[in-house]
Formats: C-alpha cells, structure tokens, sequence
C-alpha cells in the first residue's frame, strides 16, 4: 500500500513522475548529496520558542497572522513526528497520504497550518507558492480529513539573517507569509500519484536535472 507524503511523495511526483515511480516501485532513490544539520537544528529550536506562546504568539508576529498557536501541545507533539502525525487513508485508493506538521494556528474554530522556514535571504515574491504549494496544500487537506474546520490558507514564518552584533550574536529577521491553499488540489494529485505507481514506467520531467545527468552519462558511454 503507498504511503505518501509532501515531500518524498507528492512534490517527487510534481518534479519528476519517473523519479517518483522508480522510488515507490523499485526502491531506487535519487542520490543524496550531504544533508545540512543547521535547518533541522534552527527547526528545534523555533519550536521550543513557539512552545512558550501556546495559546498567544510571539509578539513580533502580534497583527501579522491569524488566531493563535494551538494551545494543545501534546496533540501538536503527535502531528509533529512522521510515524503518528495526521494521516488520510483513501479506501478507493488503497493508500496512505501522511504529514508532519510544523505548528498550527487556531482562529475561533478554524484550524490553519504553520510551517517554519530558514534560509540565507527574505523570500522573494512567489516563492513561497512555487516551493511550498503542494506541502502547505496537503497539510490543509490532512486537517479538513481528520475533522477539523480549515480555512483556504496557511502561514509560512521565513527567518533570515539580517545584521551581527559586536557581542557576537545574529540578529535574524523574521517574515511570514500568507498562502493560499486548497486541500481539493492536493487530493487531486494524490490521486494522480497513486495511479501512476500501478502504471508502466512514465516519462521524466523535462526539468529533472538526476534523468538528464544519467541520459547525458549513458550516451556519453555508448
């Protein structure tokens, strides 16, 4: 049974069908460069800083976003890991769509994703839509099939480095972004994922840089 998530299941899909067949179907991974430590370190700890505003928000998000971080930590502590975070399972499809979630917000009776974002720079327009979307998308849906009121958006919260100080610290900015998301896209291609994994092998993306190293290679062989 496929189990599925945002990242390793519909964004693969969305950047190349053939990568993500090959990964569900025969267990050939793309190849994995060195993976950075200092997102996931930055992750741990934004969310122990959010952790002291359950129920409020941080003050320098006061009048930026909507409702407040839900108050629930140890229901949140079980979105948060992969292994019991929200899942959807889809009886005509036979298949698991799973998420684990960043934080979320709470306004009145609707719930809307959080997602913590570090990178080198502020994000420039459109970014968060071209590199999120489907992450922010699928999130929303997992809310809305677990039986919790969504609304038809999600929050990105980008920190970036801005200036350092003469005691040595950084001084990091802190922007969120509002998206607009739809659970009804994200089921959508879900639904077209799974088909293609009980399908023949489907072409690449033109775009995807791992099939196009590897026809380069073979042709160079021959």
């Amino acid at each position: 049974m496929p189990r599925l998530s945002p990242t390793t299941g519909l964004a693969l899909y969305n950047d190349c069908p053939r990568c993500f067949w090959l990964h569900f179907n025969k267990k050939i991974q793309r190849p994995r460069g060195i993976f950075p430590s200092l997102p996931g370190g930055m992750d741990l700890i934004i969310k122990d800083y959010f952790d002291n505003y359950r129920g409020s928000l941080p003050k320098e998000l006061n009048g930026k976003i909507d409702g407040v971080l839900m108050d629930d930590l140890a229901t949140l502590n079980k979105w948060r890991n992969w292994r019991s975070g929200l899942t959807y399972h889809s009886d005509k499809l036979d298949a698991d769509l799973f998420g684990a979630l960043d934080d979320c917000l709470v306004d009145g009776k609707t719930y809307i994703p959080l997602d913590y974002k570090t990178r080198g720079s502020a994000p420039k327009d459109g970014d968060s839509e071209k590199y999120y979307q489907t992450q922010l998308d699928t999130y929303t849906l997992l809310l809305k099939e677990n039986g919790y009121q969504t609304g038809d958006h999600a929050y990105l919260v980008y920190y970036y480095p801005d200036t350092h100080h003469k005691n040595n610290s950084v001084r990091f900015n802190i922007e969120p972004v509002r998206v607009r998301t739809d659970p009804a896209r994200a089921m959508r291609l879900f639904t077209e994922a799974v088909k293609t994994l009980s399908g023949p092998v489907p072409e690449s993306s033109d775009n995807c840089e791992y099939c196009a190293w590897l026809s380069a290679r073979i042709n160079h062989e021959k």
